[in-house]
């Protein structure tokens, strides 16, 4: 009895906390960068040549093109034997050094707390000083660190930070990885003396109608016993539940997780597809007396995840197909800085054509990238590495030093967010005979994934198997990797998953990368029932990877660089989706092939205009989900033709020697013999003027977010002119900055930076980045015969 009066005094105590002391967080956006060849101490001092950039920035983006030298290989085809081009997998940009320095004064209230410096990542590996001294940095770039320099402070006087940022190892990647600082940089200021760790909650749900959280807590005090504060808040801000409990500190640890509450939820929403509903847990850590020493926060979402080889996946008791593609992080014109509204951008545009997954290839993104994917419902696949090597894990310290803490770092960062279902530890690693303990990947494998149960026990773990390897004695039986992992992940193979099924019945399989050359039959050759699904290969172009110069990257995607669908894109919708889609694409030329890590890669070029040669014959297609298509020319009907039943032409319906003659082609698809859609093209007359149109109404004079605005020329009747190559530039007038221009082109030679850019078949995109003023922004065009112009406006 006394020992529970004791309890509920505690608990009394907890209850009435004044708010004091507590977390608070600053990002440091304006920094200074040079190119100089400096050190550490002439960064410091401000040697060499500086301008201002705000952060998230690629410093590799704005280099210049470099073009393959005489006598060198022009693309990426050999990768293995060290033959290609040196720079056409790094996007043809040069590597090199960036500095970044950032000088401030401490805040004299800040004397006496615990200030940490948070780095989402520095790439590709980096070190941060403090006045000169190093204090921490990254041998993996795609991993964030944080630094306490609460000691290191100079307290009255100037401070500075100095980042190096080293991309030189041009070895060290398969693709473009861009440079530099390129996620955030924060300070995070708590209490010295009690506070939670960095990632400090792991939110778990049971059976959708229960919440557990467990946190690291770092208590440096002399007490025994501290409080917790949970309150569950709802999507409406609304206040659910607050539990109050206390906890017992470990005497002989500074630093430990702690079991702080089980909370019922009753009725609770469901995080899905398309109602991706999310709670918000703040969690208070108090001490008896009730004064607030740290708050945090973090969005959750009720769900259930579970496979098996019956049915693939299911989320919430429901079979659900993974839809999805596995691309790199960076992000068009805008390299690999990480915008935050460019990442949403792409889930949108990903989202309303039927895709439902990402697969993170292959290494962490920016956090945004996992928030955003909760806001909007999107499965994703995350990963933490491409080969277990030196070569591919950063290159500058051997890989089996670092990754005990990338493991750690990323799985915490993650693990709360509803839209990862699965871990990837690794990509197409069976090809390299030289991983640690030299059997293939398998003792690696059991490694990372036993630390990484550590933190995380509710998502299975995988890794991509490469095409071409199988077991390293017989090519009839999987990979060794294969028998270890909680899901058979193939990339390309899909024919294989009814032979090893039936071989080994518990395997449950996921196609992690399939190609855009065989896009119908990698899906519907697949038995839909039983799979969990798959990731397309590179839908949205990238640079970096090229297939040979002039061009600059990836082009085998279904948007381009500037987001602009391709025709196979409603090939693609008309798979994933039920609603009634049609789709014209003409062909431009045919692809030629390419064999690509082990798998033949051809893409006809196709586009979706009508402005072609008189007399000339064309071969087309109409992309649909529909029973049949009938073609008009010009009103005319050139047949009706029934859509396929078969893997390798559903959805796609070919129509051969085509005559062009000017005006209008249609193409209007029936179900049941009535019309469900609709697709006309037409041929454009002369250009008459410049139009620009914004991605959204309104943005925030938040100093990050961005306004995508796409420039056309269009003819009298406003069809854009696709043969229109017109020089533009853009001038700003208002509070915001152009921080990338494109038009898709891949083979252009014209920078990602600057105010000028041509119409690639008439059409161009300006990306402006957000001030902190507000005000009335207009962009303007000119070609300088026409010009045009948009309004832009803040919300309030």
């Amino acid at each position: 009895m006394k020992k529970n009066k004791i309890l509920l005094t505690l608990l009394l105590l907890c209850l009435p906390f004044v708010a004091m002391a507590q977390r608070d967080t600053l990002n440091v956006v304006d920094w200074q960068f040079s190119r100089s060849n400096l050190t550490p101490e002439s960064a410091t001092k401000g040697d060499g040549q500086w301008k201002g950039v705000r952060l998230p920035h690629d410093f590799l983006v704005e280099q210049p093109w470099v073009a393959p030298a005489a006598g060198e290989k022009a693309d990426n085809s050999d990768v293995a034997a060290n033959v290609k081009s040196r720079l056409s997998a790094r996007g043809f940009k040069e590597m090199g050094i960036g500095w970044y320095r950032h000088a401030f004064s401490p805040n004299p209230d800040w004397k006496g707390h615990r200030v940490m410096l948070e780095v989402g990542g520095i790439m590709l590996v980096g070190d941060v000083y403090l006045n000169g001294e190093r204090i921490g940095g990254t041998e993996y770039g795609y991993i964030g660190f944080g630094i306490d320099i609460s000691d290191k402070l100079r307290y009255g006087q100037e401070n500075v930070i100095v980042v190096k940022a080293d991309t030189r190892n041009p070895n060290n990647s398969r693709w473009y990885t861009g440079g530099g600082l390129y996620r955030d940089v924060k300070f995070i200021v708590t209490d010295k003396s009690l506070y939670f760790d960095r990632h400090p909650l792991y939110i778990t749900t049971t059976n959708n109608d229960t919440v557990h959280v467990r946190a690291t807590i770092c208590n440096y005090t002399k007490a025994p016993v501290g409080c917790v504060v949970v309150n569950i808040i709802d999507a409406n801000g609304h206040s659910l539940s607050k539990t109050v409990n206390t906890i017992k500190y470990q005497r002989r640890k500074k630093s430990n997780e702690y079991q702080l509450a089980d909370i019922p939820l009753p009725n609770a929403h469901l995080w899905d597809l398309d109602s991706p509903y999310l709670y918000t847990m703040t969690v208070s850590l108090t001490d008896t007396a009730g004064r607030l020493y740290d708050r945090v926060s973090e969005q959750f979402g009720v769900r259930t995840i579970e496979y098996g080889p019956a049915f693939g996946f299911k989320l919430n008791g429901r079979k659900v197909l993974l839809k999805g593609l596995a691309n790199h992080h960076t992000l068009g014109a805008l390299g690999a800085a990480a915008y935050p509204r460019a990442i949403e951008k792409r889930i949108q545009l990903l989202k309303s054509f039927g895709f439902n997954h990402i697969r993170c290839s292959h290494n962490p993104y920016s956090e945004d990238l996992y928030r955003l994917a909760d806001k909007y419902g999107m499965l994703v696949v995350d990963e933490a590495y491409d080969k277990w090597t030196t070569q591919y894990g950063g290159g500058r310290e051997e890989w089996t030093k670092h990754w005990q803490y990338d493991i750690p770092e990323w799985v915490q960062r993650d693990r709360n967010h509803p839209s990862v279902v699965m871990w990837s530890l690794g990509n197409e690693l069976q090809q390299e005979p030289n991983l640690p303990f030299g059997d293939w990947g398998v003792t690696p494998y059991r490694l990372l994934r036993t630390l990484l149960r550590r933190y995380d026990t509710t998502r299975p773990t995988t890794v991509a198997m490469h095409p071409r390897f199988r077991n390293w004695e017989t090519d009839s039986l999987p990979c060794d990797l294969a028998m270890n992992t909680d899901i058979q992940a193939y990339n390309y193979r899909y024919m294989y998953f009814p032979g090893d099924g039936r071989r080994f019945p518990w395997m449950t399989f996921y196609q992690s990368e399939a190609n855009l050359t065989m896009m119908g039959p990698n899906f519907f050759g697949m038995d839909l029932r039983k799979v969990i699904g798959l990731a397309y290969w590179g839908m949205i172009d990238y640079i970096g990877e090229s297939r040979g110069w002039p061009v600059k990257g990836w082009d085998g995607g279904v948007f381009n660089t500037a987001l602009r669908p391709k025709p196979k894109a409603w090939l693609v919708k008309a798979m994933f989706t039920d609603k009634p889609t049609v789709h014209i694409g003409v062909v431009d030329q045919k692809g030629e092939g390419t064999v690509w890590n082990g798998v033949e890669i051809k893409t006809d070029n196709m586009s979706d205009h009508w402005n072609r040669t008189a007399g000339k014959k064309y071969t087309l297609y109409t992309y649909t989900n529909a029973d049949e298509v009938e073609l008009f020319l010009n009103g005319r009907s050139l047949g009706r033709k029934r859509n396929a039943t078969d893997a390798d032409h559903r959805d796609q319906i070919r129509w051969d020697n085509i005559e062009y003659e000017p005006g209008t082609l249609e193409a209007v698809a029936y179900n049941n013999g009535r019309v469900v859609a609709r697709h006309k093209i037409r041929t454009a007359g002369e250009p008459r003027k410049l139009t620009l149109t914004a991605d959204k109404s309104s943005w925030k004079a938040d100093g990050m977010d961005l306004m995508h605005v796409r420039v056309a020329m269009v003819d009298k009747q406003g069809t854009v002119c696709p043969q229109a190559d017109n020089m533009l530039t853009f001038s700003v007038d208002g509070d915001a900055e152009i921080v990338a221009v494109d038009n898709g082109n891949i083979v252009s030679d014209e920078p990602f930076t600057g105010n000028r850019r041509s119409l690639y078949r008439g059409e161009a995109l300006v990306i402006l980045r957000a001030g902190t003023k507000g005000g009335k922004v207009v962009l303007k065009a000119t070609d300088g015969h026409r010009s045009g112009s948009v309004r832009l406006d803040y919300s309030k």
